[in-house]
């Protein structure tokens, strides 16, 4: 049986966020969600917060300390794509996406690391994504927002290993979310030709695995890349 471990998951309200909250919530943690809207899954505490807004970040903290105590699990998820070719790309989209992706997860760990810290226990996830080590035309600032969270994790795991803190990445290929089913069927068709597993993977594919990473049984792996990827990127 696995101890409850408060756990946070940022962008918490849809996707794969709403899925990984689930999943946690299922396995008897007690979990809290960042939003800037909407709301997380039911069981969980969904906290107003920014991750763009170092201050609204502080206070979401706080919030949830008060009433399910300090962050053992953190999953930094909230993302934006801002998506275009270089050449058209402006320098606000490729900013934007920077600082959401890359200075938000910053944000959120360095904030969640004080009380990890004190505790000498911590989970930290990020959320990659399969184009981060694959590359992905029309996502420069995506790709290499979603690239330096393996070196973030790295880094993080180098200062913080010996205090029984983990620092891992997973990195989903192509899910079954609102934003894939967007797309056009010849474009799903031809995506899924180049997916060994031939098929897009379910949210709860991927809350599985990082429900497992942020778990007590995982205390040996930081560091880690872990794609869940149906093959696709065949650890690149």
């Amino acid at each position: 049986m696995t101890t409850p471990r408060t756990v946070l998951v940022t962008g918490g309200n849809r996707g794969i966020g709403f899925a990984i909250a689930e999943e946690f919530l299922a396995q008897g943690h007690r979990v809290a969600v960042t939003a800037r809207s909407g709301q997380g899954p039911v069981g969980s505490l969904t906290v107003q917060a920014d991750v763009t807004d170092a201050a609204s970040i502080d206070a979401a903290f706080t919030a949830i300390e008060a009433e399910l105590g300090p962050v053992e699990v953190l999953v930094a998820n909230a993302g934006i794509t801002r998506d275009g070719l270089l050449m058209r790309m402006s320098e606000d989209d490729f900013a934007d996406v920077i600082d959401t992706n890359l200075t938000g997860a910053f944000r959120v760990v360095k904030r969640a690391s004080k009380g990890m810290l004190k505790a000498r226990y911590g989970r930290i996830v990020l959320i990659s994504s399969v184009v981060g080590l694959y590359g992905g035309p029309g996502q420069v600032n995506y790709s290499a927002s979603k690239a330096a969270l393996v070196g973030m994790a790295r880094s993080i795991t180098r200062e913080l290993g010996a205090r029984g803190i983990t620092a891992n990445v997973v990195a989903p290929g192509f899910i079954e979310t609102d934003m894939t089913a967007a797309l056009p069927e010849a474009q799903q068709a031809e995506y899924k030709k180049n997916i060994p597993a031939g098929r897009f993977a379910t949210p709860t594919e991927v809350a599985k695995v990082v429900a497992w990473v942020g778990s007590d049984e995982a205390a040996y792996i930081s560091g880690a890349v872990i794609p869940v990827d149906g093959g696709l990127g065949m650890g690149h």
